[in-house]
């Protein structure tokens, strides 16, 4: 179903100069939040406010050193993880492709939840116009880490790989920074429908990638400031308010 908890969570680095020491850098401290199964959520804070590490629970990279994470009512470490990742989309920042086609790249995000073409799914993620540029078409190796794409075209492409994926929890982190105003509109009209039905976490700098969310959690330190619709955080928490108003004055 796709329905989160994080229960009185959290994590800290361990000081990678010395594997004997004991865990550093609190990143992440006492998070307790519940995302109901379908809902929108966008995770905002500053650099370094543990967005990422909290997401990241979700596919294991790392796990808590204290409390847990729930999908469906079940700790995340009593699943294999095969059967985790395979529910769980993940489109990063600086997406990971293989020096192999098109067709191949996309495919790597099969799951048993995958129930569209990867045509269809190039389409939805805006990708077609540049494959059909290519030569060989669906057929182009990319190169190593797909290093024949712009920064853009690797996003688009990893946006496909999650449509294809079709996985109940999705997380968006930072998954259009490298697109133009343009193409940024036309990819948040895909992701609108990639959403529907999946549960959610969008986790943004920009907040016109946020559009998409009903729900605003505050992050700062590791911690959670604030939680609610954009209206309501908005107004209770200074943080959030200073951060909306410095990019709307930039864009202005």
């Amino acid at each position: 179903r796709g329905e989160l908890r994080f229960e009185n969570l959290s994590f800290s680095y361990q000081d990678e100069e010395d594997d004997n020491s004991e865990m550093v850098s609190p990143a992440l401290s006492k998070i307790n939040l519940s995302i109901a199964s379908g809902e929108v959520v966008a995770l905002v804070g500053p650099s370094g406010a543990g967005k990422t590490t909290l997401a990241g629970m979700l596919s294991r990279f790392n796990d808590p050193s204290d409390g847990a994470v729930l999908l469906d009512g079940l700790d995340l470490r009593s699943l294999s993880l095969r059967d985790l990742r395979d529910a769980v989309a993940l489109v990063p920042q600086k997406p990971f492709l293989f020096d192999a086609t098109v067709q191949e790249n996309i495919e790597m995000g099969k799951s048993p939840y995958t129930d569209s073409t990867v045509e269809d799914v190039a389409k939805a993620s805006h990708s077609s116009d540049f494959i059909a540029d290519f030569p060989e078409g669906f057929d182009q190796k990319l190169g190593e880490n797909g290093s024949r794409l712009s920064g853009g075209q690797l996003q688009r492409l990893a946006l496909a790989r999650a449509f294809y994926k079709n996985s109940p929890v999705l997380v968006l982190d930072e998954a259009t920074s490298a697109l133009d105003t343009e193409n940024e509109e036309r990819i948040h009209e895909a992701m609108t429908e990639l959403s529907k039905g999946k549960t959610t976490l969008l986790i943004a700098h920009r907040f016109s990638s946020i559009r998409l969310a009903t729900r605003i959690v505050v992050m700062d330190k590791g911690a959670i400031l604030a939680d609610g619709p954009h209206e309501e955080v908005y107004e209770k928490c200074e943080l959030y308010r200073n951060l909306y108003d410095r990019q709307q004055d930039s864009v202005s």
